[in-house]
């Protein structure tokens, strides 16, 4: 893999014009190449209003010292959509649903701190419902790793993959651990009403501004019957309710999209253990916070 080190973080509204421009040309496919760039930007500090204005939207106390552990996805989120929307990036952007994130954190990280941000695409695997690609985030700080996550972003595809193809989810322990022993929801602590903008204020604040995410009209394009709430605008929900200190391993499945407007009931049983339900005790979002 060659490392590229930029010198500003890359200007989103560009490559989300350039990612649209390409989808339609992209053809997923399990076996196909990918970047082997690991992007790298030195010396990020964060905009604290920008930081603010994202822990308002996300439910997180504002002034706090440590940036909440969600943040270092919006850091490292220019670089990521550098790589998913260059011509050698097999899935299209346009789309795209975040299926699942797993989260390491070493210990709190300071606000005020620069930290060096490294993303780079770790490979494609086939699922029942499309091509899934990890994508990788690490934060730096005085030459040691202390943040890192793994997550994963599905384009659907009428491609149905033999079963030998699939890279199963409940084969692999780490995202295995993250599911209940079984369906029965857990202790609901709180109910959220979610307005129909949801998906706009979280892109104004995070950059990620998919068209499933903003309009009726956009998400309708893309197979959903409204727009619906962003994968990590529902797990920062969730951790800002139940609340991460110090090192910590988080990793949560976006089971099925939250429509906007709605309601969800937030569950935790005290183990780490959380849920978002919906209507029907359908289950959105299931995750887990562990001490490392």
């Amino acid at each position: 893999m060659t490392a590229v080190t930029l010198t500003s973080s890359p200007a989103l509204a560009p490559l989300l014009a350039r990612g649209a421009l390409r989808s339609p040309f992209k053809r997923p496919a399990p076996d196909a190449d990918f970047p082997r760039t690991r992007l790298v930007l030195p010396g990020v500090r964060v905009d604290l209003a920008k930081l603010a204005a994202y822990e308002r939207v996300c439910g997180f106390p504002t002034g706090e010292p440590d940036l909440p552990l969600t943040y270092p996805h919006v850091l490292g989120f220019p670089l990521a959509m550098r790589l998913m929307s260059a011509r050698d990036f097999p899935l299209p952007l346009l789309g795209l649903v975040h299926t699942s994130i797993e989260i390491v954190r070493g210990a709190a990280l300071a606000a005020d701190r620069a930290y060096d941000v490294e993303v780079w695409v770790e490979g494609l695997a086939a699922r029942p419902r499309g091509v899934e690609a990890t994508v990788v985030t690490a934060l730096r700080w005085g030459g040691g790793l202390v943040w890192e996550s793994r997550s994963r972003y599905l384009a659907r595809t009428a491609l149905a993959h033999p079963p030998a193809l699939l890279d199963r989810p409940e084969s692999d322990p780490r995202r295995a651990s993250s599911r209940a022993p079984d369906d029965a929801p857990l202790p609901v602590v709180a109910e959220w009403s979610l307005g129909g903008d949801v998906g706009r204020r979280y892109g104004a604040v995070s950059g990620d501004r998919n068209p499933i995410h903003l309009y009726p009209l956009t998400a309708r394009l893309f197979g959903f019957p409204r727009a619906i709430a962003h994968g990590m605008w529902t797990v920062a929900r969730c951790l800002a309710a139940h609340g991460t200190g110090g090192s910590a391993v988080v990793r949560a499945e976006f089971r099925a999209p939250v429509l906007l407007p709605g309601t969800v009931a937030y569950g935790a049983d005290g183990s780490g253990r959380f849920e978002l339900r919906g209507g029907g005790g359908r289950v959105h979002v299931r995750g887990e916070v562990r001490g490392e």
